[in-house]
């Protein structure tokens, strides 16, 4: 545990859920791989279409709504409405079909492995301290066997905008009726959790899990408080 402010009292702790958590980059390759398939076995006018093409959809949208992207349940949601109609589908054929992949997509998405390191350094801090999961992801903790450890679970677009911006923050320390200063915010990703935590004036925690640099890391912005190599240095602060 690597040290770079001084951390002051700890009331509450947030945490965020991919790649903090667990390795989120193996779940989402699968998920979107299974994706393709589930809309190439859909519908005879999608047997052929490729990951390339959704993609080229999503980008399209986010062009022209900027602001989809805050929420990306239902951006995926849109984009797949759209590809459905641009292959020929009427509106209401399309909405049903966005739904139903929507359901299997909910599925593979929150199919994840999750460390039993996890789960004994949260079963630990949540002994202590409310802990309050805050995402801009559409992973499931409870379907993934993390909802018992939290208070509540924030995500993106239902509950604020994505982080970096404070919509989140701010929301999990009115619910938690403590003050954003007492409040340790975990996470991987240097600008929604360590630059969008200490910016909305929490304590942040950089989990640096894959022997990054922080003075090297092109997005390195403010300093954490505290830096750790694995989750399970938590249990230090107890």
């Amino acid at each position: 545990m690597h040290f770079y402010r001084p951390l002051g009292e700890i009331r509450a702790i947030t945490f965020d859920l991919d790649d903090t958590l667990y390795d989120n980059r193996p779940v989402i390759a699968r998920t979107e791989r299974e994706s393709t398939l589930f809309l190439q076995r859909y519908h005879p006018a999608l047997k052929n279409l490729d990951t390339d093409h959704f993609q080229r959809i999503r980008a399209e949208l986010r062009q022209r709504e900027p602001d989809i992207y805050h929420d990306v349940s239902q951006w995926r949601w849109r984009a797949v409405e759209l590809t459905l109609r641009d292959r020929g589908l009427d509106a209401g054929a399309a909405r049903a079909g966005a739904d139903a992949f929507m359901e299997s997509f909910a599925r593979w998405r929150s199919d994840i492995d999750v460390p039993d390191a996890t789960h004994r350094t949260l079963s630990a801090l949540a002994e202590r301290w409310p802990l309050v999961a805050i995402t801009n992801g559409n992973a499931s903790p409870a379907a993934c066997g993390l909802g018992g450890y939290f208070k509540f679970v924030l995500r993106a677009g239902p509950d604020g905008r994505a982080k970096p911006f404070r919509d989140m923050y701010h929301v999990a320390a009115q619910k938690l009726a403590v003050p954003p200063h007492s409040i340790l915010h975990v996470g991987d990703d240097l600008t929604a959790d360590i630059t969008g935590a200490v910016c909305s004036g929490l304590q942040a925690c950089w989990v640096n899990d894959r022997g990054g640099d922080f003075f090297q890391a092109p997005d390195a912005r403010l300093l954490p408080h505290i830096e750790i190599s694995q989750l399970a240095s938590l249990t230090a602060l107890l």
